[in-house]
């Protein structure tokens, strides 16, 4: 594997019922929740990944770091970006950004670390059996 940074994608959603503060709980208000903004940042991170990592790998995200600028009401679109900008090892750091049809509503990072899919699920199954 060697990642180079500039890897990037980016996906667009439009604000649903579903997807505002109130319908997840987050808030009182029907505007596209924080919580649905950072979904939608970890999978455009994700999708900047695809056919980039070894077989047997995939990443996880570590921490998200983002200031929600601005509301966005049912029907409009955010559109989110995430650029990869540092490679340092296993720990894959995102430059991230949305906007909707009107203005820049997320700045920020997203961090994710490259791991091996098989022994990453072998220790999720060995905790779920010491509970």
């Amino acid at each position: 594997m060697t990642l180079q940074p500039g890897l990037t994608a980016t996906i667009s959603e439009v604000v649903t019922p579903e997807t505002t503060a109130s319908a997840v709980g987050s808030g009182l208000v029907p505007v596209f929740s924080t919580p649905e903004l950072a979904r939608l940042i970890e999978q455009t991170a994700v999708a900047a990944l695809e056919g980039a990592l070894d077989a047997g790998q995939t990443s996880v995200g570590t921490n998200l770091n983002f200031d929600h600028l601005a509301a966005t009401p049912i029907g409009m679109t955010v559109t989110a970006t995430a650029t990869l900008k540092e490679v340092s090892g296993r720990q894959l750091v995102f430059e991230i950004s949305a906007h909707d049809d009107v203005e820049t509503v997320a700045k920020g990072t997203h961090t994710r670390f490259i791991v091996n899919s098989e022994r990453f699920m072998q220790k999720a199954k060995q905790k779920a059996a010491r509970k």
